[in-house]
């Protein structure tokens, strides 16, 4: 019997589904069909903490769950996301102004097809409307049982603690695995002091410790990875070799890096939760066994030292990435 831990007023499997990869992201999608099926095999697992967002596919991952999950609405906790448009020429531009917030919740339950979201993030800091407003519209969606918990994304220390003085936070959602440690600066101490659950994605590195990513050269222009600094030369070969360390202790302890590096947040952070995404069912499987993983103090320090800052190079985002995310930075 896996142990859920709290996400707000929830009690989830800390191994859930990231969606966004079924509709957007990560290359071409798959078909329809192969999404719908994957999103079943999922709860069969028992996955119940599916994650989607109003932009992933300009709302066709909302669909999608919708369509494909109705019947089997009552099996899993869900959320989503707003504030992330799509902007002229392919950008994409930030927008948290209330009366936008309470605009795209009601397109999110019109796609999904389902009259309440669980928990509804606020998927980036918008610099020209204070926090203060953009927490307030979804405190009087949670008035109108719209939605039933609060979230962020991706947003500082300072940000979350500001939001949470209007309305508890339920959960705070930033990027954090062993090649990516920034939420380690400050937003984890805050989650702890607040209660707030730390909802980790990308914990696979964005496929790379799951030994899925090819150099950038080798990606489809419209693949996320295409441009980040990780995946280019020469820091790319460099990442390479912090994998290499990686892969052996996991062929040591028969597992995959994949399993190991979810199993190492599940360690480090006892109250955390991880949603990785993937288009494979296979891949599906592999990253809900990681909660079978006997995670030890001694093997998680071994992870630690193979890969960490230190070892890795390569900011996770491009400058015009990183300046829509109040994450802190290393200096």
């Amino acid at each position: 019997m896996v142990a859920r831990r709290s996400v707000g007023p929830f009690k989830v499997v800390p191994v859930g589904l990231g969606c966004m990869s079924l509709s957007s992201g990560y290359g071409t999608p798959p078909a329809e069909a192969d999404a719908e099926a994957l999103l079943h095999r999922a709860l069969d697992l028992g996955y119940d903490f599916l994650d989607t967002s109003s932009i992933y596919g300009l709302g066709h991952n909302e669909t999608l769950i919708g369509r494909a999950l109705k019947a089997r609405r009552g099996e899993f906790v869900l959320a989503s996301k707003c504030g992330i448009h799509p902007g002229e020429g392919g950008a994409r531009r930030i927008d948290c102004r209330p009366e936008t917030v309470t605009r795209v919740i009601d397109e999110s339950l019109q796609r999904l097809g389902f009259d309440h979201i669980d928990l509804y993030y606020l998927h980036r800091p918008d610099p020209n409307v204070p926090i203060e407003e953009s927490v307030g519209a979804l405190v009087r969606a949670i008035e109108a049982g719209k939605i039933g918990a609060i979230g962020l994304s991706e947003m500082s220390a300072e940000t979350v603690r500001r939001a949470h003085a209007v309305h508890p936070v339920a959960a705070l959602q930033t990027e954090y695995s062993l090649w990516t440690r920034n939420p380690e600066i400050a937003v984890l101490d805050v989650c702890r002091d607040l209660g707030i659950t730390f909802v980790a994605f990308s914990p696979v590195g964005r496929g790379f410790l799951a030994d899925g990513t090819p150099q950038a050269a080798d990606l489809a222009p419209g693949d996320i990875r295409y441009n980040m600094p990780r995946f280019v030369e020469p820091n790319y070969s460099r990442n390479r070799e912090a994998f290499d360390r990686l892969r052996a202790i996991a062929a040591e302890v028969g597992r995959t890096p994949a399993q190991l590096a979810i199993a190492w947040l599940l360690h480090v952070e006892p109250a955390l939760v991880t949603i990785p995404g993937t288009t494979s069912i296979p891949h599906l499987e592999e990253n809900f066994a990681a909660l079978d993983v006997a995670m030890t103090d001694a093997l998680a320090a071994r992870l630690d030292a193979a890969v960490n800052r230190g070892t890795i190079f390569g900011e996770r985002y491009t400058p015009v990435m990183q300046a829509t995310v109040g994450t802190e930075e290393f200096a």
